[in-house]
């Protein structure tokens, strides 16, 4: 998961996810909009199979990357959790706020 994240830490590789969940796309129309050579291109992708968010196939001379559901469920999931605690902390703050041991005098 902590790879998951770090891949996500970047702009250009939320960009690339985001253009995922529309369908797949080759190398090429994921560069397209970036001001970045190839290379660096492929090398965020590199980042992002590796730790499963995207796998990637290629065809002849064109690779076509997709997106991988289940990687980015792991970070769901924990951020799931993650808000569920902090609800159930400030439901307590709320709850304790609202009673009369909560009031200033």
């Amino acid at each position: 998961m902590d790879q998951v994240f770090k891949a996500l830490s970047d702009g250009t590789r939320r960009a690339m996810i985001e253009r995922l969940t529309r369908g797949p796309a080759t190398v090429g129309e994921l560069a397209r909009p970036l001001s970045m050579s190839l290379p660096a291109v492929m090398q965020h992708l590199q980042v992002l199979e590796a730790c499963g968010l995207v796998r990637s196939e290629k065809a002849g001379r064109v690779r076509t990357c997709h997106l991988e559901p289940d990687g980015l469920r792991t970070a769901e999931d924990w951020l799931a959790g993650q808000r569920t605690g902090w609800e159930h902390r400030l439901d307590r703050l709320g709850d304790f706020l609202d009673s009369d041991e909560g009031k200033l005098s």
